[in-house]
């Protein structure tokens, strides 16, 4: 999408337009960056910055050349796909070089497994700060009960205490009873992590409770800036006036450019316009808000720290990147992983499911042609997804055909966004909504298998439906791993499990096209 998008642009710039084209560069840059540094830089050696100089590379090519030959001839398309090919390639090849263990419970039995495999003649280590003292060794074998977790031994690292054994009874009543006996002994010391190593069998790790040394050391008032109310509202009405400055150009509405200050005055100073971008922009910022808020109300159930919803205001393309929450806190354990996971992607499509329906019932019906696309709203072919063709056909009835397209109104326009959204949240891999779920739902040592057989399948498909084509890029520099649970033993129940099912079929029917047998049922 975004490469259609990025050549499609090149090919409209004019001389008029131009500073609206350095400006989004210059944004997209700034999102690159914000993303390669929240996602991997704790991960990889390799600096930023070059990461970040790899993935923009095709987007400063496209600039280049825009800038020489200007919009009169467009680049080659061989320039823009080899380009994101090899800097995919490349960027691959610079996050493993300089691959570094995550900092947390899987750290410590990845290096303890390539140990092994390490030649016997090293360097003098240098001598380990060990988190507790020799003499409480003792104590800490006392909160491990033969009869719950037989311990075989303790391995001491930088920045953690290794307890391998035996587990001998339920992995929710052993974690408790030893979280109880860690607790009674050296109180908020550490946090008590229950990991399953890459050979199946479960062990605990103590590391430091950093979070709990802030809290002694921070004064109260400086820790309930936390969730920074006078910032999200500042965020909220700045997204409200990007996302209704782009409904009203979705209305059919004719605009200067929306970066330029005239845009504003003339929205604000017409109240008929400014209407007209409302649906939208409401619409959007709707299932977006209601989408974080799942995951904020979710995450408060459960006592973790986290801020508020932050909207992304930007000028351009759909007046806001979206909305995000970060979570200061670590997650208890798998149940509560899945239940603040799952939650934002429900919560969202609840929404978007009634303005979607509202909204396709006020589209206009209009004939397929050679500009019917996925991604035009002013001829949208429904087919293209399952559920948008169920969804339409039930708000259209008889007016929709094999030969018919939808012409969106505004508030169609914001649902449809909002099952995309739905549908990129809930893809299994790594540090999305999905991943989280099928990590919670299978274990991390199976989420990552499935997180890799879904970004080949995202890719096969981006070799038939070109708009994925973005999707699979992002998904193959999205790390696989991510953060596990205090207790990442525990398994769900089966309510649960069946949950997770429901969201990866309605991750499945958003995306897939209307089979024909099924299109020829409904006669569309």
């Amino acid at each position: 999408m975004v490469l259609k998008l990025l050549v499609q642009r090149s090919v409209k710039i004019t001389e008029d337009n131009m500073a609206f084209w350095f400006l989004f560069i210059l944004l997209l840059g700034l999102a690159t960056y914000l993303m390669v540094q929240r996602s991997v830089a704790h991960i990889t050696r390799t600096p930023v910055w070059l990461l970040w100089l790899v993935l923009m590379t095709p987007a400063f090519l496209l600039s280049g050349w825009t800038l020489i030959y200007g919009a009169k001839q467009p680049p080659p398309p061989g320039l823009i796909l080899w380009s994101i090919f090899l800097c995919t390639l490349f960027y691959w090849t610079l996050f493993h070089w300089g691959r570094q263990v995550p900092r947390n419970i899987q750290t410590d039995e990845a290096q303890a497994q390539a140990s092994e495999s390490q030649p016997t003649i090293q360097p003098t280590p240098e001598p380990i700060v060990r988190p507790i003292e020799p003499t409480e060794e003792t104590l800490l074998r006392n909160c491990f009960p033969w009869s719950v977790y037989y311990v075989q031994n303790i391995e001491y690292r930088p920045q953690s205490v290794i307890c391998r054994g035996q587990l001998r009874t339920q992995a929710s009543n052993a974690y408790q009873q030893i979280k109880t006996n860690i607790e009674a002994q050296f109180g908020d010391r550490f946090l008590l992590i229950f990991q399953e190593g890459f050979n199946g069998k479960p062990f605990f790790v103590l590391v430091p409770n950093t979070q709990a040394a802030k809290q002694t050391d921070t004064p109260r008032r400086n820790q309930e800036r936390l969730t920074r109310p006078g910032l999200a509202l500042l965020l909220l009405a700045a997204t409200l006036l990007t996302t209704t400055l782009v409904g009203v150009e979705i209305a059919g509405v004719s605009l200067p450019p929306i970066w330029k200050i005239g845009s504003l005055f003339k929205v604000l100073s017409d109240p008929d316009v400014l209407f007209k971008g409302l649906p939208y922009a409401l619409g959007l910022m709707t299932i977006l808000g209601i989408h974080e808020l799942g995951h904020y109300l979710t995450a408060k159930f459960y006592h973790i720290r986290s801020t508020l919803p932050y909207f992304i205001p930007v000028p351009f393309f759909l007046g806001t990147f979206g909305a995000f929450i970060q979570m200061r806190s670590p997650i208890p354990n798998r149940k509560a992983l899945f239940d603040i996971s799952i939650a934002g992607p429900i919560a969202g499509f609840v929404v978007t499911l009634p303005l979607l329906i509202w909204g396709l019932a006020h589209s206009d019906v209009v004939s397929i042609t050679e500009k019917t696309r996925i991604l035009n709203p002013d001829a949208l072919d429904p087919k293209y997804s399952i559920l948008l063709a169920l969804l339409s056909k039930l708000a259209l009835g008889s007016q929709l055909t094999a030969k018919s397209a939808l012409d969106l109104h505004p508030l169609a326009v914001a649902g449809f966004l909002g099952l995309i959204v739905t549908a990129l949240n809930l893809m299994p891999v790594g540090q999305l909504d999905g991943g989280h779920i099928i990590h919670a739902m299978f274990g991390q040592r199976t989420a990552l298998l499935i997180g890799q057989i879904a970004r080949l399948l995202l890719l096969l498909l981006a070799l038939i439906r070109e708009e994925f084509l973005v999707w699979a890029i992002i998904l193959l520099f999205m790390p696989l791993i991510d953060e596990p649970a205090l207790n990442d033993v525990s398994e769900l129940d089966n309510k649960r499990d069946v949950w997770g099912l429901l969201a990866m079929a309605l991750l499945i029917v958003i995306i897939l096209p209307l089979p024909q047998a099924i299109a020829n049922f409904l006669q569309i």
